[in-house]
């Protein structure tokens, strides 16, 4: 076998499939545009969906690339194994109609052979059960010996997701030698054991599956993959993806870092490699406009980098180290994916912030872990509770091994099947709220009768009112030739003014009106490409199939959202020259009623710089500029200076927005046709939303205008309760202000002299029991920081002492009890005082064994409740004497 590279590999694969006419690709954002079903891009196949699904027109009949994916549902495997990684490049061909079976398996047996130049001798396939198809294809034409074709079940060689295309397929693997097998005589691809491993996939999508019923299709189509990776690793002569050439220099790197060797260890081992392949993953992840946030991908990235900080804590890196490994990460990735060096500065920032916060977050969890422990040996018990394990896990990125070790330091364990328990119901959560989907979801199943045979005309830019004929109408995901009054539908027309939502700018309201009945719009989306649907109710009557309707849209509010988007591309300009080049929109909402702008910034926005941004916009208003749309091509675009969404999805034909000499961007929304229309510019709110991500909150035109109305208003009241002139307004707040610094620091001293007190009297009047001092008893106190300063202060008169207060606020009980530590080692615990008075008062609570609150609801318990804190402590310390 040749020794070739992983970007050699690569290409190799795209140069084969370009010299079989096929169309090569770029691959495509990780963030799969226009998909609900999925998060993440997890297969070469992803982009495609819609071709599979026949609601696109593929752009070519065939099409090859080499795809950027991410996968986590064997993330806990990554480390622990040779193959298993979470970020990785799938080379996959695709046929959309054209090739079947009797083209791709020699094709695929040409290039393994001719071109990776794999021995032959140990390649074996599997096929599908009952494919004789495939299992003629490879004896015959291909010419491998029967023996080494096996025949697999459902589980392994059928995709399928119960509705939708599928079908079976044929997996490629070689045999890696007996050192590698379970050494039982018929191993075989198939079994458990590492001796076969599979490398390319070939998918054969012949059928349409409705629950248990396959129908076989008439354009029957091919989608294949193979891990770039793992045929690397074969090639290189590695038995382990992290081994390879683009992978390894950052495994050294990441070593050199922490002072280790890799194959020193498998512990570190496994921490090398789990920081290499999530920090890869990481670096994609952000370049591709993905942020750290606590839902969706942007948990999947937060916790990919947690886990990578975790795990170089176990190496012993204790400073911020994930930045220095993006830098790693790009020099290996940047000659496939150049634009990672373009956004390298913004990725290392994004990740520099995030480890930030993580490492105060990590010790956070330290510290509730060793409360954990101190409670447990105070307790008695040996076990940490599964779900306080789980709880260090899922809030504070703490890992079982991690929890495990350091318990095993305090000789103690953690209850794992509980840990097990808490970590299943929350996948079951997960699974609940997860939109399902599969190899091919058939989720947007009612337009395939629509797509490729419709095309909406929208044109919406220049016209608000149109005639328009209904091409279809659906409800509950179901076509139907007609729909009554109060029904929730789906409306396709072939033509239209209603915009639909995208690019950041809300879908148009208004209405579609027929003879028999009207729709009230409410949302306007495009499902599929060439399809616009519009989504509402019907209002009155009923509508139908075929119908002629005028289809109007909602004049003013169309004319508001305008504004606001034109504003947006001004506002991005202004923050461009006034924050720096560095800033780039992160997402963006625009309304008639407002609008709302995330950039890339590293740092709160001063009160100085968010006026000059006010002021920036506002003048760029006032110079009524024109803004003039244009169609291009993508490149004329870029090199004409447009700004483009990183991330962003394309087609050829682009549309720009130029605003005078001042902004040009790709954009298809709406807009005014000159910048005096916006009227004016107004911030409402500045702040972060993640990791480097700002976001400002503004409002143009009557909401601009009703915003300042409304912050007069204030000021006049303002005026009339302080009588005072809107100028003298600041100096006579600041005049109250000090006025109410100075009651407050009189009302603190009373408190003080109140505390000091009753200190007095309680300590004058504690009872003695052996060598310990018990002081019980309702005191005055108005929330529970006085509790705590004045048991703070029993507890350091009297010491060894068991104390238990409780104070009437209004309706409601507060209790506290404190304990000496002394006492505690004895077995007096604070939160079984405090638990057993609180459910007297009709409450509850409790803490650790030295100090422990509580609250009830029925003060006129508080004396009984007392009572039998008293008892309680009582005993306990009679009993330490005998």
């Amino acid at each position: 076998m040749k020794n070739y590279t992983v970007d050699q590999i690569r290409t190799m694969f795209l140069e084969f499939f370009q010299s079989k006419d096929h169309r090569i690709l770029p691959s495509a954002s990780l963030i799969p545009h226009g998909d609900p079903t999925l998060l993440l891009t997890v297969a070469g196949m992803v982009p495609f969906k819609r071709y599979f699904l026949g609601l696109e027109k593929p752009i070519s009949p065939r099409i090859a690339t080499s795809q950027k994916c991410i996968r986590t549902g064997d993330i806990e495997s990554v480390g622990k194994t040779d193959r298993h990684g979470t970020f990785f490049e799938m080379l996959g061909n695709f046929s959309f109609g054209d090739y079947f079976k009797k083209e791709i398996i020699p094709w695929a047996w040409e290039f393994v052979v001719d071109h990776l130049q794999l021995p032959t001798d140990r390649i074996w396939v599997s096929i599908y059960l009952d494919d004789d198809e495939a299992f003629e294809i490879w004896n015959k034409d291909v010419g491998i010996p029967a023996e080494r074709i096996v025949r697999l079940g459902k589980e392994d060689n059928f995709w399928e997701t119960g509705s939708g295309p599928c079908g079976p397929c044929s997996e490629i693997y070689i045999d890696r030698g007996p050192s590698f097998g379970c050494g039982e005589p018929d191993c075989k691809p198939g079994c458990d054991c590492e001796r076969f491993l599979e490398f390319w996939n070939l998918v054969f999508i012949q059928f349409h599956q409705d629950g248990d019923s396959y129908t076989p299709l008439e354009a029957k189509s091919i989608d294949t993959g193979m891990g770039l990776e793992r045929v690397a690793a074969l090639l290189q002569g590695k038995t382990s993806i992290f081994d390879v050439d683009n992978i390894r220099p950052i495994i050294d790197g990441v070593g050199e870092l922490a002072g280790v060797a890799y194959g020193s260890s498998a512990q570190t081992d496994m921490s090398l490699r789990v920081i290499v392949d999530h920090l890869r993953a990481v670096t994609f992840l952000v370049a591709d406009g993905v942020l750290p946030s606590n839902e969706g991908r942007g948990y999947v990235l937060r916790r990919l980098l947690r886990r990578a900080v975790r795990h170089g804590r176990l190496l012993g890196i204790t400073k911020p180290f994930a930045e220095t490994v993006v830098d790693l990460v790009v020099k290996q990735m940047q000659a496939a994916y150049p634009e990672l060096v373009e956004r390298q500065e913004y990725v290392s920032n994004v990740v520099r912030l995030e480890e930030e916060r993580f490492s105060a977050t990590l010790e956070q969890g330290l510290r509730l872990l060793q409360d954990l422990v101190q409670d447990a040996k105070a307790a008695g018990q040996d076990v940490i509770a599964g779900k306080d394990a789980f709880q260090l896990y899922d809030t504070f990125g703490f890992p079982l091994d991690l929890t495990r070790e350091i318990l095993d330091h305090e000789g103690l364990t953690v209850d794992e099947n509980g840990f097990q328990q808490a970590m299943e119901a929350q996948r079951e959560r997960a699974r609940k709220s997860r939109t399902a989907h599969g190899y091919l979801d058939s989720s947007l199943e009612a337009y395939k009768e629509l797509a490729g045979v419709v095309t909406t005309e929208y044109i919406g830019y220049d016209c608000f009112e149109t005639t328009a004929q209904i091409m279809g109408i659906i409800v509950d995901g179901h076509s139907v030739d007609t729909a009554e009054k109060g029904t929730q539908v789906a409306v396709v027309l072939d033509r239209t003014p209603f915009y639909a939502e995208g690019g950041g700018q809300i879908g148009d309201q208004g209405l579609i009106e027929a003879d028999t009945g009207v729709v009230r719009v409410t949302d306007v989306r495009k499902p599929v490409e060439g399809l616009i649907s519009h989504f509402g109710v019907v209002e009155e009557g009923y509508i139908a199939a075929s119908s002629t309707v005028k289809a109007s849209v909602a004049i003013e509010l169309r004319q508001e959202t305008a504004r606001h988007h034109t504003a947006t591309h001004l506002l991005h300009r202004a923050l461009k020259d006034i924050l720096g080049d560095h800033v780039n929109q992160a997402g963006s909402y625009v309304g008639p009623q407002r609008l709302r702008f995330d950039f890339t910034h590293f740092q709160a926005v001063s009160p100085a710089e968010l006026a000059a941004i006010e002021e920036e916009v506002n003048r760029q208003v006032l110079r009524n500029s024109p803004v003039m749309p244009s169609i291009t091509d993508l490149e004329s675009a870029k090199e004409q200076g447009a700004v483009a969404l990183f991330g962003e999805k394309y087609g050829e034909q682009v549309r720009m927005i130029q605003v005078g000499d001042y902004s040009l961007e790709l954009c298809g929304g709406t807009h005014v046709k000159a910048t005096g229309e916006i009227g004016l510019f107004k911030i409402v709110s500045e702040g972060s939303v993640a990791a480097g991500v700002r976001r400002i909150e503004a409002v143009v035109g009557r909401e601009a205008l009703a915003q300042i109305r409304a912050q007069e208003q204030v000021l006049q009241t303002l005026q009339t309760t302080l009588q005072s002139q809107a100028e003298q307004l600041p100096e006579q707040v600041e005049r109250l202000l000090e006025a109410n610094r100075r009651l407050e620091k009189e009302l603190a001293e009373l408190k003080k002299q109140n505390l000091l007190g009753s200190l007095d009297d309680l300590l004058s009047s504690a009872e003695k029991v052996g060598s310990a001092s018990l002081v019980v008893a309702e005191v005055v106190a108005q929330d529970p920081e006085e509790l705590r300063e004045l048991g703070d202060r029993l507890r350091d008169h009297l010491d060894p002492a068991a104390i238990l207060l409780g104070a009437k606020n209004g309706d409601k009980v507060l209790l506290l009890s404190m304990v000496s530590k002394s006492l505690t080692q004895s077995g007096i615990h604070a939160g079984n005082a405090v638990k057993n008075a609180a459910k007297i008062c009709g409450g509850g609570g409790g803490g650790r064994p030295d100090m422990a609150q509580a609250g009830g609801r029925l003060p006129e318990k508080l004396p009984e409740a007392l009572e039998e804190g008293r008892k309680y402590f009582r005993t306990l310390l009679e009993g330490i004497i005998q």
